[in-house]
């Protein structure tokens, strides 16, 4: 059964159809809600903020299921398990109340609404949407019928996703054969000139590109909008998209994954319940497909805890920043596709450049810089901001007006660092695994065909009956990992498997754009060795102390070209609730306790973690004190602060700062990027999901 506890008055319509006085056993109004038990009554000065966000967080659920239901034509009726039942209500008092203390949140304590599904997908960037698509289209063409349901952590589908982004429509072309006839397709301006060039701080130098940098056949487009689009696709298909439900939990049965937890509603800072509190409810899915992207929470939990990565060497990963502009008509070269080199990065980071020509006077350019980065003094949004200064972008914009910022970290470790795809009850696909195709700077492709080669699998799981016998039994999700390796994605992969790993050589930086150089052009993978990360090495672990390296002196912003971060910041749209739980998470797992555990979940040792003071101040010490406070230049949107602190500067020990500094974490700014998470050096920051719908509003990214 599944079950609704909101906050609504006692006379409501539920998808249009009268609700009159079931409720009243549950809603007595006080004299305060006399005059107004009706929705659309005056509500008078009486009635405070966390009352309308009460009746707004509780209802966000019930009214995307009504409009669902009306969609598909089933009233007031929500399908579990292909059965129709009926939405049942319960419903808290409106009715002012003395103020009380507010209670400590235990997660171990609550009681949450489950829903039953047979596939859930977490994430509606490309992998997931084809996912889903692919899945309605097997539902059509095998004649059996199953519920998909896709939760998105953004207010809307596509506004957390940002790429540069030129795309091959290799897997859209088996997705959607006819995307081309639809009128409504994002894919307005192909790729008709691509270069590539050697930059210096004064001047550009033409060089030759590696052959599958072609854009031939390709398109310059907006993620943003092309994620959008295929949403839409998938919810006329039947797939239920929930937008502002971040997963943030997974739910384990006998042996493994059996669905995915939203996060809680209506938390303070503190962690304590506020009026407006919900808890997550639970989807339980025969298979749950993991799509977060690059470094997710959930695919970082699955993958250490089922130790996916054996075997496997590390992530690589970048951070891309970018930025839009709409230049003047008379610069525009639609369809022109530039990638750099050489400034503003020096001769030890590995990292370039792109500028490309989208439709409409709008111009994509950014710059990746490997997080394999060594000196803590780097500042990736410096960096950009700096290469603005070559006269090659003071011409182009010249008279522009820049009308998006945003960045985002991408995988870059190749078929080296892709894990094992599967685990008991689910599949990682897309990003969430690393399907980046570096020599191409392309991975949209083969994050969708992922999630292609996951769907039909899962279709095949989810319809075989014995997959319904034991909800709390874990599917296999095997045969995903056979498809992948069967499948052009693996051959993309393989060709420029060594291309990034060069750069981690005896060879050096140079030496490592010789290798790669020859590998494209001339032997293409066809090599009997495969560079390895032997040494197991993070991007955070290639970090080096302060004292060992040199400040960067970096010039000052010129206006409008170049600008402050949050002048930049504002460009997103990002925004958190800020009286909710920080959910950058210093954090310090117990490793050993973790293993030796007797606490189990899905057949695993429960995982245990320390945070607090403690925590703070070490990760203070070593960050500040040996690091020079990386993350306050890393961070593209300054969420990380080291300020001075008095307690400890007068030698105090017992509380969060170290030496004179301590951590201030403006939450509220993170765009989700997910670098702090990655190259921290002390590896103590867990990125965890905000409430849903907080975070960047990208549109043309």
């Amino acid at each position: 059964m599944f079950h609704v506890t909101t906050a609504v008055p006692a006379r409501t319509e539920v998808c249009g159809e009268k609700k009159e006085n079931e409720s009243q056993k549950y809603f007595q109004p006080g004299p305060q809600e006399q005059e107004r038990t009706t929705v659309g009554s005056p509500l008078d000065n009486r009635l405070d903020t966390d009352r309308l966000l009460s009746f707004a967080s509780a209802f966000s659920y019930l009214s995307r299921a009504c409009s669902l239901s009306s969609k598909q034509g089933i009233g007031t009726m929500l399908r579990l398990s292909n059965k129709k039942i009926p939405l049942r209500l319960a419903v808290r008092q409106l009715h002012s109340t003395a103020n009380r203390r507010r209670e400590l949140f235990d997660p171990n304590n609550v009681e949450r609404a489950s829903d039953e599904v047979d596939v859930c997908i977490v994430g509606g960037g490309p992998a997931g949407l084809s996912a889903a698509i692919r899945l309605k289209q097997l539902e059509q063409e095998k004649g059996k019928e199953i519920r998909v349901v896709l939760l998105e952590k953004g207010g809307e589908v596509g506004s957390h996703i940002l790429s540069g982004a030129v795309i091959e429509p290799r897997a859209l072309n088996e997705l959607l054969p006819d995307w081309q006839s639809r009128e409504d397709h994002p894919l307005k301006q192909p790729a008709l000139n691509t270069h590539m060039r050697f930059f210096t701080k004064n001047a550009s130098y033409p060089i030759p590109h590696p052959p599958q940098m072609s854009g031939k056949g390709t398109y310059i487009v907006s993620l943003s909008q092309v994620t959008a689009w295929l949403g839409t696709i998938a919810e006329e298909m039947g797939v239920e998209i929930y937008p502002g439900f971040a997963g943030a939990g997974l739910v384990f049965g006998k042996d493994g994954v059996v669905g995915v937890r939203t996060n809680e509603v209506g938390l303070d800072r503190e962690g304590r319940m506020k009026d407006t509190f919900e808890p997550g409810m639970e989807f339980r899915a025969k298979v749950t497909l993991l799509a977060e992207g690059a470094h997710g929470s959930l695919s970082k939990e699955a993958i250490r805890r089922f130790k996916l990565r054996e075997g496997r060497d590390p992530q690589t990963y970048g951070i891309g920043v970018k930025e839009v502009w709409r230049v003047d008509p008379s610069k525009h070269k639609p369809g022109d596709v530039l990638h750099s080199m050489g400034f503003p990065l020096d001769w030890k980071t590995y990292g370039g450049g792109w500028v490309y020509h989208m439709a409409d006077n709008l111009v994509s350019l950014g710059l990746v810089v490997g997080l394999d980065y060594s000196n803590p003094y780097l500042s990736p949004y410096r960096e950009l901001q700096r290469w603005k200064h070559h006269p090659y972008f003071k011409d182009l914009l010249e008279g522009a007006t820049r009308i998006a910022y945003g960045a985002r970290s991408l995988n870059e470790g190749g078929l080296q660092s892709v894990p094992k795809l599967n685990f008991p009850g689910g599949a990682l696909i897309g990003c969430s695994a690393g399907f980046v195709n570096v020599a191409k700077i392309k991975g949209t492709h083969n994050a969708m065909k992922t999630g292609m080669l996951a769907a039909e699998t899962a279709y095949d799981v989810v319809t075989d009956e014995a997959a319904s016998e034991d909800p709390e039994k874990s599917t296999d999700m095997s045969k995903y990992d056979e498809a992948y390796r069967n499948s052009w994605v693996y051959q993309d992969l393989h060709e420029v498997r060594n291309v990034r790993p060069s750069f981690n050589t005896p060879l050096g930086m140079f030496g490592g754009v010789v290798y790669s150089g020859l590998d494209t052009l001339f032997l293409k993978g066809r090599t009997p060795w495969t560079f390895r990360n032997t040494s197991g090495l993070s991007d955070a672990a290639h970090t080096k102390k302060a004292k060992e390296c040199k400040p960067i002196e970096y010039p000052p912003f010129q206006p409008p070209l170049s600008t402050d971060l949050l002048t930049s910041l504002a460009l997103t749209g990002t925004n958190h609730a800020e009286d909710q739980p920080i959910h950058l998470r210093v954090r310090n797992y117990i490793k050993g306790e973790n293993e030796a555990s007797a606490e189990t979940e899905g057949g695993l040792s429960k995982e245990h973690w320390v945070e607090g003071k403690d925590v703070k101040r070490e990760h203070v010490r070593v960050n500040v004190g040996e690091y020079a406070g990386l993350l306050g230049r890393a961070c593209p949107a300054q969420v990380y602060e080291y300020v001075d602190d008095e307690a400890s500067a007068a030698g105090a020990t017992d509380g969060e700062g170290w030496g004179g500094k301590k951590l201030v974490i403006n939450s509220q700014n993170c765009i989700h990027c997910k670098l702090c998470d990655i190259k921290v050096p002390s590896q103590d920051i867990t990125w965890t999901p905000p409430e849903g719908g907080g975070g960047p509003k990208y549109t043309v990214t």
